[in-house]
C-alpha cells in the first residue's frame, strides 16, 4: 500500500477518526456499526477494531508501527479528531463516562432546563470546550497523539462548535488561543472543518 501511495506522489494521509468509539443503539438495533468513527468516547486510545490482535494495548503498538512506517517513507499522518461531542448522546443516554463524572462541566446544558443538552452538533450533545477541565482533556489528548503516537497534525471535525461561546462562534475563542500557545500542538498541521 505504501508503494502505491508513493507512486501517486502522496506525501500525507488523513485518517478518519480512529479514537475509541461506541456504536449508538439505533445502529446496533439495525445491524449496523459506526464505521465513520464520529462517536468518540476514549480520546487517548485507538479503537481496538483497527487492530489485527485484540489483546489489550495491541492497537497502540500497531498504530505506532503504522505511523513509523509511513514516516520512514516520508508520508505524514494527519488524524481526523472529534472533540465537539461524545458518544453519550442526549439526556436519554447512554451514560458511559463524562456524563457520569461531571455532566454540567463536560456538556453544554440548556440554561432553563439543565436536564436537556444544547446540541450544536446534531448528535445529541456538545462538549463544553469553554470549561477548563474539558479544554485540558482535549489539549492533553492532542499532545498525547503528537508526542506519544507521533501524528503530524489534526483535522478538527465541526471546528466551529469548538469555538462556540454561548450562542455564537468566536474565532478568537479560548480553544484556539490555547492551541496556538501550546508548545507541542502549535507546531503540527491543523485543519479546521467549518
Amino acid at each position: 500500500m505504501i508503494n502505491y501511495l508513493l507512486d501517486l506522489g502522496i506525501t500525507a494521509v488523513e485518517i478518519m477518526p480512529i479514537q475509541h468509539r461506541i456504536d449508538n443503539k439505533m445502529l446496533v438495533e439495525n445491524g449496523l456499526n459506526n464505521y465513520w468513527g464520529y462517536n468518540t468516547i476514549g480520546f487517548f486510545a485507538p479503537d481496538i477494531r483497527f487492530s489485527s490482535d485484540e489483546a489489550p494495548g495491541r492497537q497502540v503498538v500497531e498504530f505506532k508501527k503504522m505511523v513509523k512506517k509511513l514516516h520512514e517513507n516520508r508520508i505524514e499522518v494527519i488524524m481526523d479528531v472529534v472533540y465537539n461531542h461524545t458518544a453519550e448522546g442526549n439526556q436519554l443516554g447512554p451514560t458511559v463516562s463524562f456524563r457520569g463524572l461531571d455532566n454540567p462541566a463536560y456538556y453544554r446544558l440548556n440554561e432553563e432546563n439543565p436536564r436537556y443538552y444544547n446540541d450544536f452538533t446534531g448528535t445529541g450533545n456538545s462538549l463544553d470546550v469553554s470549561h477548563p477541565q474539558v479544554l485540558q482533556l482535549i489539549m492533553d489528548s492532542l499532545r498525547y497523539w503528537v508526542s506519544i503516537m507521533h501524528v503530524d497534525g489534526f483535522r478538527f471535525d465541526l471546528a466551529a462548535t469548538l469555538a462556540r461561546q454561548f450562542y455564537a462562534v468566536d474565532r478568537l475563542s479560548a480553544f484556539f488561543d490555547v492551541i496556538h500557545q501550546d508548545p507541542v500542538v502549535s507546531e503540527v498541521k491543523l485543519i479546521a472543518e467549518p
